[in-house]
């Protein structure tokens, strides 16, 4: 099938590229003429693991162009695939969403299945509908389809190409059957409902999962005080097959491009038709007092970080992924430099673009070097590298080896005999 991809950010390129994997020709629209001359050069805009490899695998399915009327015209499917930002009260902003709406309804001359691919809120898919239809000039017949995404940064590939479900929400006989052909080489059950139960289905699994990362952290900050150890209350919960053992690693908060916007984004659609949704608002909550928890602990010991180095370990909200979006450690080293220290930082993949922000930090080559002569050590990703550092490592480099480890990534007893100051999450 000729499938368009409106936008090539993580959402967009990840599903025309898998798309393209599965043997549609796919176009990649973008109005960034950057972005589309680096995808040409087969490099991707953001790094994703697999991703420029995939690139080049299906090179011969991929075009990439800024004329979206000429993609749209030719299509098949049109799937939006552009970001969703959270405005200032916590709803999201539906603008790019719109605006590819309109432009889709301009450009098509035949009959084609537009496919809202972006988290949007419940009847966004509806208000699609209707742009489109009033603004269409010819006789095509269009059917807008609500189909979310559930990829995971560092894991996009994965989960795009061997997705858990695919979620389908259309009321149209023949658009279900042309998204039956768009995927009918994947390998995974198909949940057929209507446009609005879709736009929740994705609200609701990324909400559930924000919840039970808040739990487990709340119920890690409890650990401390009661002198239980939040790994074994983790291990021992998530055996039970009924909560399962995944999104149950203790931390200093969630962050990235989907659960922080869309906890906040469906509970301003809750409070929107007069309805508060307890259970959401607490867990917005208590991620925002998490991400703060080193900074509690570190002020325990001292009263100020003037004049001391701090090593920063990690500065993308996860392993596996350059994104900065909603990480600690946009709020935790603003902290560090307002008080006066000087902040030695590491991050595989993230530290170019956390370098833009702010470049008066000093950016090593590797964790070690960050260690140099510093006086505290901060521990914001649980990247590989940082976690097969050995004790001695802290002790041999740092000039006082006091650790606070935001991911939980060493055993607290052998880092102490060995010599460190060594605090983490729910674990005495």
């Amino acid at each position: 099938m000729n499938i368009a991809i409106a936008g090539t950010g993580y959402v967009g390129l990840v599903t025309g590229v898998c798309l393209a994997g599965h043997g549609h020709s796919v176009t990649c629209v973008d109005i960034d003429q950057a972005k589309i001359d680096t995808l040409r050069r087969g490099k991707a805009p953001f790094y994703e693991p697999g991703l420029e490899e995939l690139l080049a695998d299906n090179a011969d399915r991929l075009t990439y162009t800024t004329r979206a009327e000429d993609a749209y015209r030719s299509a098949d499917v049109i799937f939006i695939g552009v970001g969703t930002p959270e405005k200032k009260d916590g709803s999201a902003n539906l603008s790019y969403v719109f605006d590819v709406a309109r432009q889709i309804a301009r450009s098509v001359t035949r009959d084609c299945v537009v496919v809202v691919k972006s988290t949007v809120p419940i009847g966004t898919n509806d208000k699609v509908e209707r742009l489109i239809h009033q603004a269409l000039t010819g006789g095509a017949q269009v059917a807008v389809v609500s189909n979310p995404e559930f990829l995971a940064q560092g894991r996009a590939i994965r989960d795009t190409l061997y997705p858990s479900r695919i979620v389908i929400g259309t009321g149209q006989s023949w658009a279900r059957e042309v998204m039956r052909d768009v995927y009918r080489s994947f390998d995974a059950p198909i949940v057929w409902t209507d446009r609005r139960s879709a736009e929740m289905v994705k609200y609701a699994a990324n909400d559930f999962l924000a919840l039970k990362l808040s739990y487990i952290n709340e119920i890690a900050n409890l650990c401390e005080l009661v002198g239980a150890n939040i790994d074994d209350v983790a291990r021992g919960i998530g055996y039970d097959e009924r909560i399962g053992d995944r999104f149950l690693n203790a931390g200093i908060g969630y962050g990235g491009s989907c659960f922080p916007k869309d906890t906040k984004a469906l509970h301003w659609l809750a409070s929107f038709h007069e309805y508060e949704l307890k259970t959401i608002k607490a867990a917005i909550e208590v991620n925002e007092n998490q991400r703060l928890k080193l900074i509690k602990k570190a002020r325990r010991h001292v009263e100020s970080f003037e004049g001391l180095t701090i090593a920063v370990l990690g500065l993308a909200f996860k392993p596996e992924t350059d994104d900065l979006r909603e990480a600690p450690s946009l709020v935790n080293v603003p902290i560090f430099l307002d008080d006066g220290a000087v902040v030695r930082a590491w991050d595989t993949v993230a530290q170019q673009n956390f370098q833009k922000l702010y470049p008066e930090l000093l950016y090593c080559p590797t964790p070690e070097d960050a260690l140099d002569g510093a006086d505290m050590c901060f521990i914001f990703t649980e990247w590989a590298a940082v976690r097969a550092l050995p004790p001695e490592a802290f002790t041999g480099r740092m000039k006082t080896p006091r650790v606070f480890d935001g991911r939980n990534c060493f055993d607290p007893q052998a880092m102490r005999a060995a010599g460190v100051l060594y605090e983490s999450i729910g674990r005495a």
